[in-house]
């Protein structure tokens, strides 16, 4: 890893990474980064690896790795974060995310996690990973998409596995917020679920983050 950016706004969490990505990658440049918008400036640079936090104060940690993957499609983004819910990990693999990893892990862990990032395994902690097997296992097959949801409400929920919040699933549709909500309900309705992760993993599975937005790079 030649150039690695950290973005954490506590600033003692964030030399802590720091030293741990030192001794992993020796030769590597870092460029550090405390919020969305600090972020933001660093990432006109490209980079081979980001560790991102998810809360950061002007933002969230989603909206640094939509910046990353349109910047630097290449990078290996890890999110590193004591959030290790459901609804956080499918939102940040769904946002293209490549590793999930938890602050509560040791120091050792983390280097051998990020170790690994060099012979094209993913970082992912422990329990993070035990979580998304449950979640697969717990989650039944669903319909083929286009045979219970119509255009307008595919493109929400492909929406909604790109991390998107309502406003910006509204901004990106050209529609009002109330009708973004109105479609929400009638897809968790119509694919038998009742949240967010949910609605993300169906999409994620059915390949739909992987189609850019009408403002995005095709």
């Amino acid at each position: 890893m030649k150039r690695v950016l950290i973005v954490e706004d506590i600033s003692e969490t964030r030399r802590w990474l720091a030293g741990i990505v030192q001794g992993t990658y020796p030769q590597a440049l870092l460029a550090l980064a405390e919020s969305v918008r600090a972020a933001s400036v660093c990432l006109t640079q490209p980079f081979d690896l980001a560790l991102i936090d998810l809360g950061l104060p002007d933002g969230s940690g989603l909206d640094v790795l939509r910046l990353l993957r349109r910047g630097s499609p290449e990078a290996i983004a890890v999110v590193t974060t004591v959030m290790g819910d459901d609804a956080s990990i499918v939102a940040a693999l769904s946002a293209g995310a490549d590793g999930y990893l938890l602050k509560e892990s040791t120091p050792a862990v983390l280097a051998r996690q990020l170790a690994q990032l060099s012979i094209g395994m993913p970082a992912i902690s422990p329990a993070v990973a035990r979580r998304i097997m449950e979640h697969f296992r717990l989650t039944g097959p669903t319909a083929e998409i286009d045979a219970r949801l119509t255009e307008r409400e595919t493109e929400v929920l492909g929406l909604i596995a790109r991390g998107l919040r309502n406003a910006e699933v509204a901004a990106e549709m050209g529609i009002a917020e109330t009708t973004v909500a109105g479609y929400i309900k009638i897809v968790y309705r119509k694919l038998g679920i009742g949240s967010r992760a949910e609605a993300a993993w169906h999409a994620n599975r059915l390949g739909l983050h992987l189609v850019p937005g009408r403002g995005e790079r095709r």
